[in-house]
């Protein structure tokens, strides 16, 4: 019986490491959008043209997204998607780095509102990806797609003793839900087979991501202990701030025109103003003011404070402040946004390592922890 071009839709199952695949794309996204910049401001924005043809690079990412999407329709195979993961990143980066001669009736590659278009598609991207990064609510069915997934590893005889067990063990709690007989007893039936002694057990060694793994995170217990992480983030927290409110500062007195001592005196004659400079201005000193209060909660060893207070500078700064930034600079902002991002992310590690708990990212909610019936 042919099987219909347009089946019934089931209720959506989440692929099992669906957030290491969206990682990939972000870091390839995130990579591709700044070194097409890099390289073309570094080659004066030369054009592959010839007569009246002009190549530009969103064809190139057209094409790798369209191979992105073909992979998974094609190829059963589990490596695929890894594959896709990265050609999407690149493929999306090139295509939307011109977004400005889209939007624009001149094809206007630096239009201003090009780079925050771009910077909110990452950030949008970011949120799915905190969010899928989550444990779901799992129940018997999520735990048999998941188990049916990593039987392609018997089918290439590449299932290592580890994977073995820890899919024994995804099996053994399937085959013991009572409301899912049909399902217990497939997965059952899977165990058996698993333990019929006719697998052929690849050997237990890891792969190059792998150890690469393992390896960073031994550097990182022998390098980062607490003491050097607090530093770390404390300077940087710091550096930041300084940085920050330096910029507001010299923002407000450019748009004054007047020296420093008469910015404070003419700041509300300012704020009344219609454009978003000021206000931009003054976010700044905000991000500023806040990351100092985590520096200071620091050193009196309040750390949890310190992380939460210094969170919601770095969120602000990353979701508002950097928006107006890309607007009025472009792309100048780039290493601050990364900068903000790498301590944002150091801060969720350091939560992680030594004050227990999965960190206090906005987006790390409780209740939200994976069940299994029985």
């Amino acid at each position: 019986m042919r099987k219909p071009l347009l089946p019934r839709v089931r209720t959506p199952v989440r692929r099992e490491g669906a957030q290491a695949y969206l990682l990939l794309t972000l870091l390839a996204f995130a990579i591709s959008v700044a070194l097409t910049r890099l390289v073309l401001q570094l080659s004066g924005y030369p054009q592959l043209s010839a007569g009246e043809l002009h190549i530009a690079h969103v064809l190139w990412g057209g094409l790798l997204l369209f191979a992105a999407s073909l992979l998974p329709l094609v190829l059963a195979n589990r490596w695929v998607y890894t594959a896709g993961a990265l050609l999407a990143g690149i493929g999306v980066g090139l295509f939307i780095d011109e977004v400005g001669k889209f939007i624009t009736r001149t094809n206007d590659y630096f239009y201003p509102a090009a780079a925050p278009i771009v910077y909110v598609f990452f950030l949008l991207t970011v949120l799915l990806y905190l969010q899928i990064r989550r444990p779901g609510r799992k129940d018997s069915r999520t735990e048999l797609y998941a188990a049916l997934d990593e039987l392609e590893e018997v089918l290439d005889r590449d299932l290592d003793p580890g994977e073995r067990r820890a899919l024994e063990a995804r099996l053994s709690a399937i085959a013991n839900d009572p409301d899912r007989p049909e399902v217990a007893s497939l997965a059952s039936a899977l165990l058996r087979f698993l333990h019929a002694g006719l697998l052929v057990e690849a050997e237990e060694s890891p792969d190059l991501l792998e150890r690469i793994d393992a390896r960073l995170e031994q550097l990182e217990r022998r390098w980062l202990t607490r003491g050097r992480l607090r530093l770390l983030l404390g300077v940087g927290w710091l550096c930041l701030a300084v940085f920050m409110i330096f910029s507001a500062v010299d923002d407000l007195r450019s748009l004054i025109g007047t020296e420093l001592s008469g910015v404070w005196v003419q700041l509300p004659v300012v704020l009344r103003r219609a454009d978003v400079e000021p206000w931009n201005a003054m976010l700044q000193a905000a991000v500023g003011a806040l990351l100092v209060a985590a520096v200071v909660a620091l050193l009196l060893g309040r750390e949890r404070l310190a992380l939460r207070i210094a969170n919601y500078g770095l969120i602000l700064a990353l979701m508002v402040v950097n928006l107006f930034v890309f607007f009025y600079d472009q792309f100048s902002t780039i290493l601050p946004a990364t900068l903000e991002l790498l301590l944002l992310l150091g801060g969720y590690r350091y939560q992680q390592r030594f004050l227990g708990g999965p960190g206090i990212l906005l987006t790390d909610l409780p209740g939200d922890e994976p069940m299994m019936p029985g």
